[in-house]
C-alpha cells in the first residue's frame, strides 16, 4: 500500500465548517505545543491549545486564528475541532485591538484574583493576541 501524497483537511468550529480542503501539510497549535502533520502521518488524537493554525495547498499558505478542542490525525486526513476558530481574512483587526484593551483592563482591576471573571478575560485575551498575531502575519504574506 502506497503512502498518500496529500491531506483531506477538515476545520470546524463549534457554529460552523471553516475548511474543506485537499491541503500538501498542516500546522496545529497543540495542547503540548506545534505540531506539522505531512501525508503518510501516524494516526494521532491530540488536543488542542490556542494559536495558530497553518496550511499550505501547493505555494499558497492559509491561516486561522484557534483555540481549544481536538484534532484527529489519520495518514490521508486531518479533522479539527475546535471551540473557537477563525480564517485570518474574516479578522476585524480593530475590534481585535479593543478586545485586547477590554481584557487587559479587566485583568488589571481584578487585583490579581484568579476568579471565574479573571479566567474569562484571560481567555479573551489570549483570543485577541491570536487574531491578531494571524490577521497581521497573513496581511505580511498577501
Amino acid at each position: 500500500m502506497s503512502l498518500p501524497t496529500k491531506l483531506q483537511l477538515q476545520i470546524v468550529s463549534t457554529d460552523r465548517l471553516l475548511v474543506n480542503e485537499t491541503v500538501d501539510e498542516v500546522e496545529i497549535p497543540g495542547s503540548e505545543g506545534y505540531f506539522g502533520v505531512l501525508p503518510g502521518h501516524t494516526p494521532l488524537l491530540a488536543l488542542l491549545g490556542a494559536g495558530e493554525l497553518w496550511y499550505r495547498q501547493g505555494s499558497e499558505t492559509h491561516y486561522l486564528a484557534m483555540a481549544f478542542g481536538f484534532a484527529e490525525v489519520q495518514p490521508d486526513r486531518v479533522t479539527v475541532l475546535a471551540e473557537f476558530a477563525e480564517r485570518a481574512d474574516e479578522i476585524d483587526l480593530a475590534r481585535a485591538e479593543e478586545a485586547k484593551t477590554r481584557a487587559q483592563e479587566r485583568l488589571a482591576s481584578g487585583g490579581g484574583q484568579l476568579d471565574m471573571d479573571a479566567e474569562r478575560a484571560r481567555i479573551a485575551m489570549l483570543k485577541a493576541m491570536i487574531r491578531l498575531q494571524v490577521a497581521t502575519k497573513a496581511k505580511i504574506r498577501s
